[in-house]
């Protein structure tokens, strides 16, 4: 033992209830403060044996070996070695163990008891596991181990004294000597250890918990595994037009009335034509998507709440890794499925530079929710709404699958090109714990779907009316002569025209140069934009304004076009926001730029092969 007061580290896994046992022993006898040099919070605190003497305690990071992948791990390395800065080695350790979860946490433990430092398991929440219906013999563990193994639930403060006691046993009989080093794991091996030694301490456990293992055996499976996720994937956007139609109508039919009571009882005046041909046409063609986009995150958050998200996860690591991204990139990517700019922020997790800054770059790549109105809006007017092959399977919910799985397919082909070129450096993995499976809470559900329904009609009561009602006065002004048209005479009209030669070549007429500059603010606009375009120059055409944004452009778009309009939205890059976030998590417009720019590139190129291609089949 090194010096008068004996210092112990609490050390384990992540999520293994190692702070609130820090807390329960330390009281408010604690300091927080930095290890020097690095931004890694240190912990202390102070406690005392059964007879008085003092002891101080340091909760170190959680982490899961004493190989590490970020900083914070490598100060828990540095420490239990005595080679940190202004710490001294530890005269002994804590290992924490979540009893629910041995066969991860027996792994790291394995590692820290080859040092040869007096060690004390604490078994933790042990009444979870007890509630999950699972029973563990901690001497038969502790015979296993060759250290003491006390029960302990911190957040009740049991267990306390017993493992205090347990602590000064283990210090007062170990002989002083050398750290050892840590030998270099075999992962395998000590997986294969760890679960022979967990099997061996559970006394028994309820169906429910070797069922989880079995179903888990086949989920998490490299082959049936992702089978099963692609089929879910499938499944989830069959079902955005399965059974978004009779919402959907009910929509727009309102929208229409609405039209009809201001062009009823509002004389012919400027205010009229904003209201009817701006904000109505505009917003109310983005608003008719809100059913879909319900439903998409119907899906999504049934996926999360039953546990099977995380495992999703851990299927995606393997793939990643292959493209040189860090599994800890996964959580990221998935939250910018909804957005990428939450996504963005998410990337502060990871500890690597170059890793980080991939995983921003290829963020915009994930369909977020902004892209669904455009995709189900071509999808409804050019797709048929048929079986494919006489099937059950709608044509239209595969082409949206097919939409997400090339935004996927495209970020991880990416990603390879970034950490070979600008990002150059290797991927590494990291662990994960998978949580029970369990029934979705409907209030839960619902309360996430009322917030993902407030969050896009706030977007359509603001950004996308205000863009909207720029957009109608520029369409508007100046006012056309007789005979010609009024969109192309307009000032975005001539802007468009101006765009439209740069865009020609793959395909995009008028209309969708008129749609992608007000699209930058967000990618819905691109909706309201076409509708308001349209609404303008029905000019009061009754049958025309009768008719659809869809039917509309049936008429005008050849379906070559429309392919080609969606494999620009699955690379392009607009959203301000988006752009906005990168430049403050990358400290400069440099990476913004190249985003940016690449992604442009991309769009334009994919759009491009998308109409050719089309053309040369006989669609153009």
């Amino acid at each position: 033992m090194t010096g008068a007061i004996p210092s112990i580290a609490l050390v384990g896994n992540p999520n293994a209830g190692k702070s609130s046992l820090f807390n329960a022993l330390t009281g408010a006898r604690q300091k927080i403060a930095n290890y020097p040099g690095v931004t890694v919070e240190r912990k202390a605190g102070h406690a005392s044996f059964a007879d008085g003497r003092p002891i101080s305690l340091i909760d170190l990071p959680g982490t899961y070996s004493l190989t590490p992948a970020s900083l914070d791990e490598a100060v828990t390395r540095d420490v239990v070695l005595g080679r940190q800065d202004g710490e001294k080695r530890p005269d002994a350790l804590i290992v924490v163990l979540d009893a629910a979860n041995l066969d991860n946490h027996l792994c790291f433990a394995l590692e820290l008891l080859q040092l040869g430092l007096p060690t004390v398991v604490a078994l933790n929440m042990l009444d979870l596991a007890t509630r999950d219906g699972l029973t563990l013999d901690a001497a038969r563990l502790s015979k296993e181990l060759g250290v003491p193994v006390v029960p302990t639930v911190a957040v009740r403060k049991r267990g306390l004294a017993e493992l205090l006691a347990a602590v000064d046993g283990a210090i007062r009989s170990h002989a002083a000597g050398e750290v050892a080093l840590p030998t270099e794991a075999n992962d395998a091996s000590l997986r294969r250890r760890a679960r022979t030694i967990a099997r061996a301490a559970i006394l028994s456990e309820t169906p429910v918990r070797r069922w989880t293992q079995r179903v888990d055996n086949v989920v998490l499976h490299p082959i049936a595994g992702m089978i099963i996720l692609l089929a879910l994937m499938f499944i989830m956007f069959q079902a955005v037009y399965a059974w978004a139609g009779p919402p959907a109508d009910a929509l727009e039919g309102l929208v229409g009335v609405l039209q009809g009571w201001v062009v009823d009882n509002i004389p012919q005046n400027f205010l009229r034509d904003l209201v009817v041909e701006g904000l109505l046409a505009g917003v109310g063609a983005v608003v008719v998507f809100l059913p879909q986009i319900l439903i998409l995150f119907l899906f999504i958050l049934l996926l999360e709440a039953s546990g099977y998200m995380t495992r999703a996860a851990f299927l995606m690591d393997g793939l990643m890794g292959k493209v040189g991204l860090s599994g800890r990139g996964f959580i990221p990517l998935l939250s910018s499925f909804a957005c990428a700019v939450p996504g963005i922020m998410a990337t502060r997790a990871i500890p690597d530079e170059k890793d980080r800054l991939t995983t921003i770059l290829i963020a915009p790549l994930m369909t977020c929710s902004a892209r669904l109105p455009v995709y189900a809006l071509i999808i409804a007017a050019f797709i048929p709404n048929r079986g494919v092959g006489g099937t059950g399977v709608g044509l239209q919910g595969l082409v949206l699958f097919g939409l997400y799985l090339a935004g996927i397919v495209g970020a991880l082909v990416v990603a390879w090109a970034l950490r070979r070129t600008v990002a150059k450096g290797a991927g590494a993995g990291f662990m994960m714990e998978m949580p029970r499976y369990q029934m979705p809470q409907l209030r839960d559900i619902a309360l996430g779907l009322w917030q993902r329904a407030w969050i896009f009609l706030r977007r359509a009561g603001t950004i996308i009316a205000m863009t909207t009602v720029v957009l109608w006065l520029l369409l508007t002004f100046p006012q056309a002569p007789e005979g010609e048209s009024q969109v192309e005479y307009s000032v975005a009209g001539r802007i468009a025209s101006g765009l439209e030669v740069v865009v020609k070549p793959i395909g995009f007429n008028h209309d969708i140069a008129l749609a992608l500059i007000p699209a930058m603010a967000a990618r819905e606009v691109a909706v309201s934009a076409m509708a308001t375009a349209n609404a303008i120059d029905a000019d009061g055409d009754e049958d025309a304004m009768a008719q659809s944004l869809g039917e509309r452009l049936q008429g005008k778009w050849s379906l070559a076009t429309a392919l080609a309009f969606l494999a620009w939205f699955v690379f392009a890059p607009q959203c301000i926001s988006t752009i906005a976030i990168t430049r403050r998590e990358t400290n400069g417009w440099k990476w913004p730029m190249f985003m940016v720019g690449y992604l442009f590139l991309l769009a334009y190129a994919a759009a491009g092969i998308t109409y050719w291609t089309a053309v040369a089949f006989g669609l153009g």
